[in-house]
């Protein structure tokens, strides 16, 4: 289902601040057959849009002199706050099909995991994929079920493809497995030095000696 997103054309030489503190962000679209043409869109619409259309679901871009089916293609973030700074459209040829990266989604229980204790591997977050803009997924669901041991993966073509979507990511690449449970190790206890212990035994008994020796002299100036 395509996103509509209001636009304005924008003078490229235009100060990018203002337009930021004006609560837009300047982007721009182009395509194989369109000339790149400077927008500016309003801040929380182009955010609003990101969230449910991502990089594979078809954006209409609509405003006076622009109307175009597009995709969003890049976007610059904000090093600190990642909020968007710029973003990139680009324009497909209709009736043709696209090639773009999916992100996967995964779901099921896997009993590699649930009964022997294993750990979810996912090697590939997103497959690329090849379909017409109006039949391109927003996501691909990954149904890790069949991951019965440690031995088990999933391959990129072993994935359930919605109709009139065809891979493009190479068939043998694996989307993901499960790794074996780390065995904890105990902590080595350090042996008890006896000589340690028996030096010391030895020294408490020197001083109570010396103690005892100390405590006659007295005794003997008395008996004077």
């Amino acid at each position: 289902m395509a996103i509509t997103l209001k636009v304005e054309k924008r003078d490229v030489n235009a100060d990018v601040d203002a337009i930021r503190k004006a609560g837009k962000i300047p982007a721009v679209y182009y395509g194989k057959k369109e000339a790149s043409t400077p927008i500016s869109v309003v801040y929380n619409d182009f955010v609003k849009a990101y969230k449910s259309a991502g990089e594979s679901t078809v954006v209409i871009l609509q405003g006076e002199g622009v109307d175009v089916e597009s995709l969003i293609h890049e976007m610059v973030l904000h090093p600190v706050t990642g909020k968007p700074l710029h973003a990139d459209f680009y324009v497909f040829e209709k009736g043709k099909k696209i090639k773009v990266d999916v992100p996967l989604e995964f779901a099921g229980v896997a009993p590699a995991i649930k009964e022997l204790g294993g750990t979810l591997i996912k090697v590939l977050h997103e497959i690329e994929v090849e379909a017409l803009p109006k039949d391109l997924p927003h996501k691909i669901e990954v149904d890790i079920s069949t991951l019965v041991d440690f031995k088990s993966s999933i391959k990129a073509s072993e994935i359930k493809l919605p109709h009139g979507v065809e891979l493009a990511t190479k068939g043998d690449d694996i989307v993901a497995s499960v790794a074996e449970p780390k065995a904890e190790e105990e902590e080595p206890t350090a042996p008890i030095d006896l000589s340690a212990i028996e030096v010391e035994k030895k020294g408490k008994e020197a001083k109570e000696g010396e103690a005892g020796a100390e405590g006659e002299a007295p005794a003997k100036e008395a008996k004077k």
